[in-house]
């Protein structure tokens, strides 16, 4: 199983090199954006550049981008806006870049529905490596493939193909690409309590430094999508001292 799982791996890479990821850069420093161009170039990533959230749209009415890399400090509209009006209508992921390095301003930026986040300055090789998880992550782990049913849930649909999430009246509800793996897991993990550690290793692709408090984050929003009342959830549940459990049933669809 190890092994398949790191030839999965290759192969999901080697599928990403050849299609040449199309990335959206927003980022109004010339120096940064021309750094962060040249390193994806070199890895043979499709580059876009916006200076702002107008040239954004703009681009994103031209274009399907595969990721986009979002700068928090823009002229005009911010990049913690931009994030959210992004995440109200898809499911692109999003990498933000911010100089705010308290814990307090990573949380926020997940909370509103980035899928990552870089603090300036960073390593153009951490940068990739970041990018490359999440890109990965979009298309679809064989492991998924292998068990690509749809799953129902409470009236809910979840869409391992295509990646999408449907609620009882069948109308697509947009997640982040870390919301998604973690329903995911949750839909295929139904009864049994998943740690913390677990769901860190869903999520991160075990990427060095990730924060044990984005878990609640990203189940935090989670459960403003499918509960009834977030506030007293019933379908995914805090288990104390444990990590979390989803409590539906969950059907093929």
């Amino acid at each position: 199983m190890a092994q398949r799982r790191r030839q999965n791996a290759l192969d999901a890479e080697s599928r990403l090199a050849r299609q040449g990821s199309h990335i959206l850069i927003v980022e109004d420093d010339f120096e940064i954006a021309r750094m962060l161009g040249e390193t994806l170039t070199d890895n043979g990533m499709i580059v876009k550049m916006a200076e702002s959230g107008a040239q954004m749209d703009a681009a994103l009415r031209n274009q399907k981008f595969d990721l986009i890399v979002l700068d928090v400090m823009l002229p005009g509209e911010n990049g913690l806006n931009i994030c959210r009006r992004l995440r109200a209508g898809t499911n692109i992921p999003i990498l933000m870049l911010t100089a705010l390095g308290e814990e307090i301003d990573r949380i926020f930026g997940l909370e509103i529905g980035a899928d990552d986040y870089v603090t300036k300055p960073f390593s153009a090789r951490e940068l990739t490596a970041r990018i490359r998880a999440l890109l990965r992550r979009t298309a679809y782990a064989p492991d998924e493939r292998d068990r690509s049913k749809v799953l129902r849930f409470d009236g809910w649909l979840l869409d391992p193909i295509r990646r999408r999430l449907y609620d009882p009246n069948n109308a697509r509800v947009a997640t982040t690409t870390h919301e998604f793996d973690l329903l995911l897991a949750f839909c295929r993990n139904a009864g049994r309590v998943l740690t913390r550690e677990e769901l860190l290793g869903v999520t991160h692709a075990g990427l060095a430094g990730p924060i044990e408090r984005s878990i609640d984050v990203h189940i935090s929003r989670i459960r403003r999508k499918i509960e009834k009342d977030a506030r007293d959830p019933v379908l995914l549940r805090t288990v104390r001292l444990g990590g979390y459990i989803f409590t539906a049933t969950v059907e093929e669809a």
